[in-house]
């Protein structure tokens, strides 16, 4: 397996500095990820060389977070060719990268040809995805009841990712806390993620549940990762959930029409469905393959 390497992904709920406590009134919405990596190119270029030079003793992918522009995509490949040029000047060794991008943002959800077009893979981040999407400081505790992990605008959003990167032949990996918890595991996979980037405690137990899992039941290809957010707001989540949810799709159409997370959970454990609370965000990439 590749080596995934995410660039500075500092602000926020990242600080680079913890003597220094950001100022801004909402840095979720800051100087942060890649806005600051492109506001210093000089430390930017000095780790994009070192990726690359590291890329010759293996296989690497370079991981870009919190992009939403084009603008902000050419800057970071002019960036990128300029490290290539400045490690031929100096005669250094270095190797090819596969090139990702994060989808963080609503409007990066929202514009995929763009970004397939540059990109070679993409990693959805469920975390901040939510948090923009909702228009909620997920590090606001006033707030925080309203972070809904199964609201239907945000089950769209993953969906559609997946699915254009399926239909474009390009690999989509999901991190943040809907891919480490359980509870999620065969939402997900019935979307057609094949991919799971979460904390290393959670690996064995997200394996039992996609060994467990039968894909021939949760995939539809006619079907897969084409939620409607009408049909879910009225009680038709098929697009969502395959038919091999009978038993449980209730439950998930009372979350996509606006049920609190905390009922469907209680729900869930009603009916004998696992819950073992949600993981940490990302930094191990493990890939299913069945």
């Amino acid at each position: 397996l590749p080596v995934t390497i995410r660039t500075v992904d500092v602000g926020a709920d990242k600080p680079l500095d913890d003597r220094r406590p950001d100022t801004h009134l909402n840095p979720a919405l800051g100087l942060r990820a890649i806005r600051w990596s492109l506001s210093e190119p000089a430390m930017f270029l000095t780790q994009l060389r070192a990726i690359l030079r590291a890329a010759a003793h293996g296989r690497v992918h370079l991981l870009i977070p919190m992009l939403a522009h084009a603008g902000e995509i050419r800057q970071t490949l002019e960036l990128i060719d300029k490290a290539r040029a400045q490690l031929d000047e100096r005669g250094r060794v270095y190797g090819s990268v596969s090139l990702g991008a994060m989808i963080e943002i609503p409007a990066a959800a929202l514009s995929m040809r763009l970004f397939l077009r540059h990109f070679d893979f993409l990693s959805i981040g469920t975390n901040d995805l939510i948090q923009y999407t909702l228009a909620i400081d997920r590090a606001d505790e006033s707030v925080a009841h309203l972070y809904d992990q199964l609201h239907p605008a945000v089950l769209r959003l993953v969906a559609e990712v997946i699915a254009e990167g399926r239909a474009q032949g390009k690999a989509v990996s999901v991190c943040g806390e809907m891919a480490g918890d359980p509870l999620y595991t065969e939402l997900l996979l019935g979307m057609g993620l094949r991919n799971f980037s979460m904390h290393p405690g959670n690996i064995l137990e997200i394996k039992q549940q996609v060994l467990r899992a039968d894909l021939g039941e949760l995939v539809d290809d006619d079907r897969v990762g084409l939620p409607d957010v009408h049909a879910a707001e009225e009680g038709q989540l098929g697009h969502v959930l395959p038919a091999a949810h009978h038993q449980r799709q209730d439950i998930f159409v009372a979350a996509a029409i606006g049920m609190p997370c905390a009922e469907v959970l209680d729900a869930m454990r009603g009916r004998g469905v696992h819950d073992a609370g949600a993981g940490v965000d990302a930094d191990v990439i493990g890939e299913v393959d069945r």
